[in-house]
């Protein structure tokens, strides 16, 4: 017969904080690391979806709430449309959309300025497992991309991983701009040690 005991409680602490959510990632990484510890993996984390029609605005909101910088986005059926990224919210596309179409920026829709899911490139998840943190850095300075998605085929395609630039330069505790591209390994370590210092 099992015997079971009861826990001890105790007051909580003046000056306790909640713990927040990290998508399971660890704090620190080196170039060297596997690349899967800078990848959220939607097997662990929910994706965070909006629907095509919602208004930029509804996006933007939607991103803040949820702590993100990209959206998938479902059409009507919850079928994956597409993604939506920050920049694309808050960069000229609503604008441009809004004066080609003679409409106020506020009644812009997340479809009209959307990447559409036959646009969007990803990476292979097979490959991204074998692979180091230095070669997702070096391959997402050379797409100049902020975000890259990575589909893994089981036995069909599913995205089953996000890699955020941003994400990946807290856990390296250095600045990495994706606007420039760095040709080599050395020189990434270069970049990366001088913004370290």
């Amino acid at each position: 017969m099992t015997n079971y005991r009861p826990l001890h409680v105790h007051p909580l602490a003046d000056d306790t904080q909640l713990t927040y959510f990290n998508n399971g990632l660890p704090l620190h990484v080196s170039l060297t690391d596997s690349a899967l510890k800078v990848m959220t993996d939607l097997q662990r984390v929910p994706a965070v979806t909006i629907r095509s029609e919602a208004t930029v605005d509804e996006a933007l909101q939607r991103m803040i709430h949820a702590g993100v910088r990209l959206l998938f986005v479902e059409n009507e059926f919850g079928e994956l449309a597409g993604m939506v990224t920050a920049r694309d919210l808050m960069g000229e596309k609503p604008v441009l959309h809004a004066a080609e179409e003679g409409i106020g920026r506020d009644q812009v829709r997340v479809q009209h300025i959307m990447v559409r899911r036959g646009q969007i490139e990803v990476l292979d998840f097979d490959e991204v497992s074998r692979s180091t943190v230095g070669d997702i850095v070096l391959t997402m300075k050379g797409l100049q991309r902020q975000h890259a998605l990575v589909e893994e085929k089981n036995p069909r395609p599913l995205v089953r991983g996000v890699i955020s630039i941003s994400q990946i330069a807290r856990q390296l505790g250095a600045k990495i701009e994706t606007g420039g591209a760095v040709q080599s390994f050395s020189e990434l370590e270069q970049l990366l040690s001088h913004h370290e210092s």
